[in-house]
């Protein structure tokens, strides 16, 4: 009993320490807007900020590959180049480079 009676005392004796202290518990750590979610929330926003400037990016490249598409050469020229595409009076030819597959065959060999 006497521990606790001079707990007690202490408590008395420092009230506004401790006051202080319990405030300045609850708005660093148990609070929803304590410091601590503050800087994770801050932490999180500039993240989303980083993800919408790559957005936004991104949409001005598609944009601009899509403007370039309304133009009929543009859509031909693609078609040939990266689908293999041809007129029905053509012949088409692909040509494949050996020396960029013999590496990956020469690993598989090791």
């Amino acid at each position: 009993m006497s521990k606790l009676y001079s707990l007690w005392e202490l408590i008395c004796r420092f009230k506004y320490v401790v006051v202080m202290a319990f405030i300045l518990l609850i708005v660093v750590v148990l609070d929803d807007n304590s410091l601590l979610n503050r800087h994770k929330r801050s932490v999180h926003m500039e993240q989303m900020r980083t993800e919408i400037e790559r957005y936004k990016q991104e949409y001005a490249y598609a944009d601009g590959r899509l403007r370039e598409l309304e133009n009929l050469a543009a859509v031909e020229k693609l078609a040939r180049e990266k689908y293999f595409m041809k007129r029905d009076n053509e012949d088409l030819f692909v040509l494949v480079d050996e020396l960029s597959e013999q590496p990956a065959e020469a690993d598989s060999l090791q």
